[in-house]
């Protein structure tokens, strides 16, 4: 038997976190794949917010051996993108959902599309079609895309010495302020 309605994992924290953190909201599930995962609504349902979801597993405990790593890093998710898919998205922002295995860490990376695709863009060059994406979070509330760094680059960012602002996405982190705008 098909199942009739399915939400994946990511979808499931993101709407979990938003119904945790805002308690005058809507959240709707698009009844076909269009693009929009989520799309949250004032309550009288007149302003909207739409989003694209992202989950990853954990590769900070399997693929992330030695003990720097493990004492700086809380989470390390990847993702494999299709430009394409970012210029012609029409969800407002895309979610990225870290799951921290071992820190028991929950994190979301909110962002605008149109940033998302500047930000890639810069770090990878703007000739790739597809991006492979490695969202970092450290254990002192910070973000980096580290999939071109150096080896040393990124024991820096487990160090916490790591600066490189093109591969600082500290400030999307856990940054819900454009869904709280609709928490009235």
């Amino acid at each position: 038997m098909k199942s009739l309605f399915t939400i994946h994992a990511g979808e499931y924290l993101v709407g979990s976190e938003i119904n945790r953190k805002l308690r005058h909201v809507n959240i709707w599930l698009p009844e076909k794949d269009t693009g929009i995962d989520l799309l949250i609504t004032n309550k009288k349902n007149k302003k909207t917010v739409s989003l694209q979801v992202k989950f990853s597993r954990d590769y900070l405990v399997t693929h992330m051996k030695g003990n720097a790593f493990q004492r700086g890093l809380q989470a390390c998710g990847w993702w494999k993108l299709n430009r394409q898919k970012i210029v012609k998205s029409q969800a407002e922002y895309w979610i990225f959902v870290l799951l921290g295995f071992d820190n028991r860490s929950k994190d979301f990376v909110i962002i605008k599309s149109d940033d998302l695709l500047k930000r890639l863009d810069k770090i990878h060059g703007n000739s790739s079609k597809f991006f492979d994406l490695y969202f970092w979070v450290t254990k002192r509330d910070k973000c980096y895309e580290a999939r071109s760094l150096t080896p040393t680059e990124k024991l820096n960012i487990a160090d916490g010495k790591f600066k490189n602002r093109a591969c600082d996405f500290t400030k999307y982190l856990n940054n819900w302020a454009p869904i709280e705008v609709l928490d009235d």
